[in-house]
């Protein structure tokens, strides 16, 4: 007589495991321990195996039932269905080995491990929070191009396009990743071209007229904030480093006795180490706050405590009660206004100031070049844009500022 749900969960564990059959080969198992297992028992190739179909209740009557009939219909062409099981199981395992969640966290650690941590940060966020729970679970191989771009249209329904564009650079990227490693044949984003709604090209804002960086130097000077944001800000022209290397600078990053700053690899947006040479005024500046802040961490400590470095809205709030607002001159806007005056007003050679503002430079092989390459010339450069914001300074408080072109490239 075929089981039904009620008779099952009657049924009640005895010494030894013992079966109840329902019919075409299917029966339940119940074990000492109460256990209730599924197995199909059927003949082919002259013997009488059997295979598992799952545990009651999770496989339900209903369900063993049509997992007993495919099984059959595979015992009826010849075929052991328990092989049919094994290679589902290998399939599926091989495609999650070769899902987008498994390449992308390889393309993780091969490929973004060197660089810095606000770039690791971001990467991550966005397959987190914009690819993996729509792409996660698929095998990489089979995501098209509409899928991808679905996951775009979501960022865009927020009106973050800058980080749809950013999404789509992180998803190319462990789409090649994946082809370079055999696990597919293709990138889709590539078919993407022209889909996706344009970004607003957004410079951020820059003094760089030296009659209007003057005027910025006096009101620098007369800033009268606290000593650690007076400081940041003070360096912030004089180092032109990125606003985040510059918060986060560690008092142990100073090379008193080379005269420079030597940032680790981990915490440049390239992942390469860089060294920043201190000129004169700027050597000042922090033997004057080493005292204030020397025993900590951080050069720029939080006011919330030492463990932690300068907000990121000190240099920029600081500006803003200078009466700068984000359209005249942010904090990253100080790396702006050194590219454009060390090259057109002060002749340096663009390469000695690519290396300096930590850009990816490369020589005519291709290759990067190492963070000491022209680092005499480069901290006579430093030297140089110094004492050159000093002479702005004086101009601007005497009234005559005069942009005067010397030097050669």
């Amino acid at each position: 007589m075929p089981l039904s749900d009620t008779k099952i969960r009657a049924l009640k564990p005895r010494g030894k495991k013992y079966l109840e059959v329902d019919e075409k080969g299917l029966a339940i198992e119940v074990t000492p321990s109460g256990a209730k297992r599924w197995v199909f028992r059927f003949r082919l190739h002259g013997k009488r195996p059997e295979m598992a179909l799952g545990l009651y209740p999770d496989v339900p009557l209903k369900r063993a039932r049509a997992l007993r009939d495919e099984a059959r219909q595979h015992v009826a062409a010849g075929i052991d269905p328990r092989d049919v099981k094994r290679a589902r199981k290998e399939s599926a395992l091989e495609a999650n080995r070769n899902s987008f969640s498994a390449v992308s966290q390889e393309w993780f650690a091969a490929k973004m491990a060197h660089l810095s941590k606000s770039s690791r940060d971001r990467a991550q966020r966005a397959l987190d929070s914009d690819l993996l729970p729509y792409l996660g679970k698929r095998p990489i191989a089979e995501i098209t191009a509409p899928e991808v771009l679905r996951c775009l249209r979501r960022i865009e329904s927020r009106g973050a396009l800058e980080t749809a564009h950013r999404v789509k650079r992180v998803a190319g990227q462990v789409f090649r990743f994946a082809v370079a490693t055999g696990k597919a044949d293709r990138d889709p984003t590539t078919d993407l071209t022209g889909a996706m709604k344009p970004t607003r090209k957004r410079h951020l804002a820059a003094i760089t007229d030296p009659a209007e960086v003057g005027k910025l130097m006096v009101a620098i000077d007369e800033y009268q904030g606290t000593p650690t944001v007076r400081t940041a800000l003070k360096l912030s022209p004089l180092l032109f480093c990125r606003p985040g290397e510059l918060r986060k600078l560690e008092w142990s990053e100073i090379n008193w006795e080379a005269s420079q700053i030597e940032l680790p690899a981990e915490k440049m947006k390239m992942g390469e180490p860089h060294i920043i040479p201190l000129a004169e005024q700027a050597l000042a500046l922090l033997r004057e706050l080493e005292p204030l802040t020397g025993r900590g961490k951080y050069v720029f400590p939080s006011a919330r405590g030492q463990s932690r470095p300068l907000s990121d809205n000190g240099v920029r709030t600081a500006l803003r009660s200078l009466g700068y607002d984000n359209d005249t001159m942010t904090a990253h806007g100080f790396r702006a206004m050194a590219r454009t005056l060390l090259d057109e007003v002060l002749g340096c050679r663009v390469d000695y100031i690519e290396h300096q503002l930590a850009h990816g430079v490369k020589d005519a092989l291709g290759r990067a070049y190492n963070r000491t390459k022209h680092l005499p010339q480069r901290a006579a450069m430093m030297q140089k844009w110094a004492d050159y914001l000093d002479d702005l300074r004086e101009h601007a408080r005497s009234g005559n500022v005069v942009a005067v072109h010397f030097g050669t490239k």
